[in-house]
């Protein structure tokens, strides 16, 4: 896979701040309702995964090893006997992503526990958007790649910091209640893409008269490991009753040099509100 310049210099600026978080055993996700009593399941999707483990770690930055991950279960049993998901499961950052992976496609109380060098593991589920996939002789489809992608790109956080979000979308798992709501009212973006992708799409979209994500991408778009592609207005269907935006497409240049709308939608696409 090939970064261009302004991504090789995000991860250069974060790597000393991710690899202490990268390498540690995922600890379970506290839910919404043991620290928001009145507040949905969506509000439980804490984000601290730093841009440089996304984008270099070994499990869905090589293709082959990506392909292994999506065509097979997301079990135990399966992850164990593909060598390359195995191999690559022994960076840090992989087992990083792994983490948020399993969060989105997994439901809460179901969990992935593996045996990396000698080390117990445990990825526990929580919001259940891909729960076919942890089923035996599960594969992950394209809506599965666009949800989880959407999902664990929503879960980027420049500096690795726990930030509690609202996560809504398209889907029965994302749907924000009034408590919800009212807690969380400022939208922040919409992420989508395809992390699995041989050349993965990392993209986002803002309000409008909106410049900056800083939970994401820090003081500077330039930098930014998620290309920010436009307005969700003008990339996305209209918004749903919660805010959330549906079906946003990417962005391309054309012959001209120009920027134009790909007219591939993302169905996975999951929109974020702060507090």
């Amino acid at each position: 896979m090939e970064h261009s310049p302004k991504l090789a210099a995000l991860v250069l600026a974060v790597a000393a701040l991710s690899t202490g978080a990268c390498a540690a055993p995922p600890d379970p996700e506290p839910s919404a309702e043991a620290e928001d009593g009145d507040a949905s399941q969506a509000v439980g999707a804490n984000n601290a995964l730093t841009s440089n483990a996304l984008t270099s770690n070994a499990l869905t930055s090589n293709a082959l090893t990506s392909k292994a991950l999506t065509s097979n279960a997301l079990t135990a049993e399966a992850l164990s006997e593909s060598p390359l998901a195995a191999e690559a499961l022994r960076d840090p950052a992989a087992r990083a992503v792994l983490k948020y992976i399993a969060s989105c496609a997994l439901p809460r109380g179901e969990r992935l526990t593996l045996a990396i060098d000698g080390d117990e593991l445990s990825f526990p589920g929580e919001l259940g958007l891909a729960p076919r996939w942890g089923k035996e002789g599960g594969s992950c489809d394209g809506a599965c790649r666009s949800w989880v992608s959407g999902c664990v790109l929503a879960r980027v956080n420049y500096l690795g910091e726990r930030v509690r979000i609202s996560l809504r979308g398209d889907r029965a798992e994302l749907l924000a209640d009034k408590v919800e709501r009212a807690a969380f009212p400022v939208r922040e973006a919409t992420y989508y893409g395809d992390i699995f992708a041989e050349r993965p799409v990392y993209h986002a979209c803002l309000p409008q008269e909106t410049a900056a994500i800083p939970r994401v991408c820090g003081p500077s778009l330039e930098t930014c490991a998620i290309e920010v592609a436009g307005s969700c207005e003008r990339l996305c269907d209209a918004p749903s009753s919660d805010g959330s935006f549906r079906n946003c497409r990417s962005t391309g240049r054309v012959p001209s040099g120009e920027l134009a709308v790909e007219e591939v939608p993302h169905p996975g696409s999951v929109t974020v509100f702060l507090r």
